[in-house]
């Protein structure tokens, strides 16, 4: 064999290695970046588990807004003036007025169990079997007992929930209505599922 062709081979067989190893690295890196992005979770597991931003400027006094979080339906309330006084009035008729066996972050642990007294931010799921409780707010209701102060009625089982979502007594819920760990980032804006201090 000639010093030509085996120069003409030498260089071959580099240009082969060269150009095995590039689509071997170009391959690997194909196949890994699918398979690493498939461990990310989707937009909408991100969306269900992050923080939501819910914009009350346009919420009515005695109006409900519902937001989605977590798969779940966070119900906001601005409560009037009146709906706040009245709260106290009826806790001798609450199974846990006093917030104690509840589920609430520490800043809710109040007679409002909110933030600021004006919005009650808390999980639209019964306690019970995890119906979701309507509204009602408006005290008499016939539709809910004739001494209805206003607040939350469960329609599968009867449940009742005054409007801080304390549970009444002598109804199958056990518990008070869940409340959100949540803060105001703006006066029209309420982040849930994020503490200020977490922020």
């Amino acid at each position: 064999m000639s010093a030509e062709v085996e120069q003409v081979d030498e260089g071959r067989r580099h240009f082969l290695l060269v150009a095995t190893t590039a689509v071997g690295v170009v391959g690997a890196v194909a196949t890994a970046v699918p398979f690493l992005a498939s461990w990310r979770p989707s937009a909408r597991a991100q969306a269900l588990g992050g923080p939501v931003e819910a914009d009350i400027s346009k919420l009515q006094t005695g109006e409900l807004m519902k937001v989605e979080w977590r798969g779940q339906a966070v119900y906001i309330v601005r409560r009037s003036k009146d709906m706040v006084e009245n709260l106290p009035k009826h806790d001798a008729n609450l199974r846990d007025p006093q917030s104690l066996e509840s589920e609430q972050p520490d800043y809710a642990k109040n007679e409002t169990r909110s933030l600021k007294p004006e919005y009650l931010v808390l999980v639209g799921v019964c306690t019970h079997l995890g119906c979701a409780p309507l509204g009602k707010f408006q005290a008499g209701d016939t539709e809910v007992a004739a001494d209805w102060p206003g607040g939350f009625y469960c329609p599968c089982h009867g449940s009742k929930f005054d409007l801080a979502g304390r549970v009444f007594k002598d109804v199958p819920a056990p518990l008070n209505l869940r409340v959100p760990s949540y803060h105001f980032s703006s006066d029209s804006t309420v982040v849930i599922g994020l503490d200020k201090g977490a922020a």
